[in-house]
């Protein structure tokens, strides 16, 4: 397996919100990070912001960690078909220092969330009856005995390495970067 490239939390470059954006087959919102990359020096995991506000409304993403590699994407929907969520599920249940440390990684997302909105973004929150969406773990969830899209479950454990599921779901995969005949993020820059 692979070991684990984190560029802590660097702000995007241009030539990384390209890839990006054809890793996603869409335009990237809300990027204000690339914590990990793979060795190739493309990303694999983005840093999103939780809340966008427009004249209209607003509109809250429940994830600030996004797997974006389609290798991993593809590789991690693998484990999912396999029936990998109801696994890790048991897991959590059978084991109890395993629920508590997944637990911890719920409570440290909650935290991270909160650190990138500004307190005026919490009193908007607050006054529109939203602020609970603030306090959700892992993938929006509220219940940390739960499991929810191994996708950023091994998006957070790539970005913080506390996330025990996510590193159930690591150890899992082949590798945690393409092999070199892999040359689909390349294609983002021809």
């Amino acid at each position: 397996m692979a070991v684990l490239r984190t560029c802590m939390d660097r702000v995007p470059t241009e030539r990384d919100l390209q890839v990006i954006r054809w890793q996603l087959g869409r335009h990237a919102r809300g990027v204000i990070a690339v914590p990990v990359t793979c060795e190739y020096g493309f990303p694999q995991v983005t840093a999103n912001r939780f809340l966008f506000r427009s004249q209209e409304g607003f509109e809250l993403f429940p994830n600030v960690f996004w797997l974006t590699c389609p290798y991993l994407v593809q590789e991690v929907g693998k484990v999912e078909a396999g029936g990998g969520v109801r696994e890790a599920e048991q897991l959590i249940r059978d084991n109890p220092e395993l629920a508590a440390r997944y637990a911890d990684s719920h409570r440290e997302y909650r935290e991270e969330r909160r650190r990138y909105l500004a307190p005026e973004e919490l009193v908007f929150l607050e006054s529109v009856g939203a602020k609970g969406a603030v306090d959700t773990g892992v993938g929006g969830l509220r219940n940390p005995r739960r499991v929810k899209c191994l996708h950023v479950q091994l998006a957070h454990y790539m970005a913080r390495g506390a996330n025990p599921v996510g590193k159930w779901v690591a150890a899992r995969l082949p590798a945690l970067s393409c092999p070199p005949e892999d040359t689909r993020c390349r294609a983002a820059l021809s």
